[in-house]
């Protein structure tokens, strides 16, 4: 393997869709990216990849020169991170991506304690409300809910995050108290617009281990979590907040939850269904130090937070 760094480029191009994708993996312009192939393919006497503006595609001797390659890199990485092993120094980058809710509310602020265990570990945070993919992207790991989990990417729960129905004091003594989940249809409920697929996110309850979804009057749509949580503040309705963003403003009696006791017409304890959470990677074998460390880590901080838990709060007046 004369040209490492050719092959290297070869194998991102393909993985990644594109030579410019491939520079980007390696940190280098396009145009050097272009020259790595080049020499490679003049040094092997036959091209591997057709080339044009808008398109790239495997020739049949590139097709089997990838089969070939690719898993030696892949070895190669995994050599690099075994020998880290031994030398019981986690470094090098971590690209992670996360939601942007939950990236800022919870996993932002465990980073420096993760940083401060790793101090070798050079970290990037994608903050996006949707999925990213990581070959192109060049994501090491991405934490997701259950409902965008992806065929292709080992998935880790790591957490699981109440979800609670909440409204402003000041709309309840207005508008009322919806005393079961079927009472939102006469509600103005504030909600979220998944910017991945543009649908507008159901309130899924269960009641008596049945799932059920009631009708909501949505007066009023966001794709921003934290801004449903700002209009549910103002008073401009009922909303759906994870435990992590309603659990402070609850505790400071901003807002109100709903449907915690069983209702006096007799209808069963409805509870909001919570969202699991997930670390996700491309390979659990050759998985890289800073991955590995940064899984476990997470892993154990969110066992325990005091943001993924309801509370027991005291009885409303």
């Amino acid at each position: 393997m004369s040209n490492l760094r050719g092959i290297e480029t070869f194998v991102r191009a393909v993985e990644g869709g594109s030579i410019a994708a491939a520079a980007r993996q390696l940190g280098i312009s396009a145009a050097a990216a272009s020259q790595n192939l080049g020499r490679l393919e003049e040094e092997l006497g036959t091209r591997l990849l057709t080339r044009t503006t808008r398109a790239q595609a495997l020739t049949a001797a590139g097709e089997v020169y990838f089969a070939q390659v690719g898993p030696l890199l892949d070895g190669l990485a995994y050599a690099k991170s075994k020998l880290s092993a031994l030398q019981d120094a986690v470094q090098g980058r971590l690209k992670l991506s996360c939601s942007v809710a939950f990236g800022r509310h919870v996993v932002a602020p465990l980073m420096p304690a993760f940083l401060a265990r790793y101090p070798r570990v050079k970290l990037e945070m994608l903050m996006v409300d949707r999925n990213v993919d990581h070959v192109k992207e060049d994501v090491d790991a991405s934490i997701r809910y259950r409902d965008v989990l992806e065929p292709g990417l080992v998935a880790r729960r790591v957490a699981t995050s109440p979800i609670l129905i909440c409204a402003a004091p000041a709309y309840l003594q207005k508008h009322g108290r919806p005393k079961i989940p079927e009472d939102l249809a006469g509600h103005s409920c504030l909600t979220f617009r998944r910017p991945l697929d543009g649908r507008i996110v159901q309130w899924p309850f269960l009641r008596d281990g049945m799932r059920f979804a009631p009708t909501l009057r949505a007066h009023t749509v966001c794709n921003d979590i934290d801004t449903l949580a700002a209009l549910a503040l103002a008073g401009a309705g009922v909303t759906r907040l994870s435990s992590f963003i309603a659990n402070p403003l609850i505790a400071a009696g901003l807002l109100e939850p709903l449907f915690l006791t069983a209702d006096e017409r007799g209808q069963a304890l409805a509870d909001p269904e919570p969202l699991e959470y997930f670390a996700c990677f491309r390979d659990r074998k050759h998985l890289p130090g800073p991955v590995r460390a940064f899984v476990d880590f997470i892993a154990e901080a969110l066992q325990d937070h005091p943001l993924l838990h309801t509370p027991v709060w005291p009885p409303l007046a």
